[in-house]
């Protein structure tokens, strides 16, 4: 009996420690979302109050009439468009680049692999300056190109995974596929494709997020207004010369984050299916 009230007190201990790191940790996104119905002179003043004074809904209606005649309608499409292309481009080059090197057996395999493995280790700022340069001289900045080409390339993170996953499928399945009179296409796109869309639905989530937060590659590449994405788009809300409507930033920030979360809670399971089964098969 006291053993079992000793287990129940652990457990309710552990159950209210992992609440109170949650609230912790939601704590900055609770604030947003209520600064974001305050006023903007009352943003700051009751920042420790969670609960508006007073619920200005406008702050949303401001904030999406965005800049210069832009709304934030048109910086919602174009991170969308980005990001989609952008999914698609990592899903298509990965998923093949995947399979060629966990089922295909062909000269300098390891050699190749290891070359892609070691671009993990090359931080991105290193070649920021190379690939700017090759897309001013190639007529690529200004446009949403130098965001969504390089994606339709590979990369070594995904490929990884992917391969991975691939590598946990039986062989015997090509082999019967072959039987079948089935081509080495036909046994990817029939066979291998449909048995991995964990491993597709964890590479898509992970990439739209990193994609969705990417301000830095849109902050270089993007210099007209009407090509904005929202993480530069939001960014103009400050103003050191002038006041910042701290409210209109922050309903828009609020906007922004829902996709993201809708994403998670909509494919959550596949996110810890696809990472549980990487991996464990060398």
């Amino acid at each position: 009996m006291t053993r079992s009230l000793n287990y129940n007190r652990g457990k309710l201990f552990i159950h209210l420690l992992c609440l109170a790191i949650g609230v912790a940790s939601l704590y900055p996104i609770i604030w947003l979302v209520a600064s974001s119905f305050k006023e903007t002179s009352q943003v700051f003043v009751s920042a420790q109050s969670l609960v508006p004074t007073v619920w200005d809904f406008s702050n949303y209606a401001k904030g999406w009439k965005g800049f210069a005649g832009i709304t934030f309608g048109t910086f919602f499409t174009n991170t969308i468009i980005i990001v989609s292309l952008t999914v698609l481009g990592t899903l298509i080059s990965c998923a093949m680049v995947a399979y060629g090197f966990a089922r295909i057996k062909f000269r300098w395999k390891g050699f190749w692999f290891g070359t892609v493995m070691l671009t993990l280790l090359l931080p991105g700022q290193i070649v920021q300056i190379p690939q700017y340069i090759i897309f001013h001289e190639i007529g690529w900045v200004n446009t949403f190109l130098p965001l969504i080409v390089p994606a339709f390339f590979g990369s070594a993170f995904f490929i990884f995974l992917i391969m991975q996953f691939i590598r946990t499928i039986p062989y015997e399945l090509d082999e019967a596929a072959k039987i079948d009179g089935c081509s080495r296409p036909g046994i990817f796109l029939r066979v291998i494709l449909p048995l991995i869309v964990p491993a597709l639905v964890t590479t898509a989530i992970f990439e739209f997020y990193w994609s969705w937060d990417n301000f830095f590659g849109a902050l270089i590449y993007l210099g007209q207004p009407k090509l904005y994405t929202l993480g530069v788009a939001l960014r103009l809300f400050a103003d050191p010369s002038s006041g910042t409507d701290w409210s209109a930033m922050f309903a828009m920030a609020t906007l922004s984050l829902l996709p993201p979360i809708a994403v998670f809670f909509i494919f959550q399971r596949y996110i810890v299916e696809g990472i549980s089964t990487t991996g464990l098969k060398g």
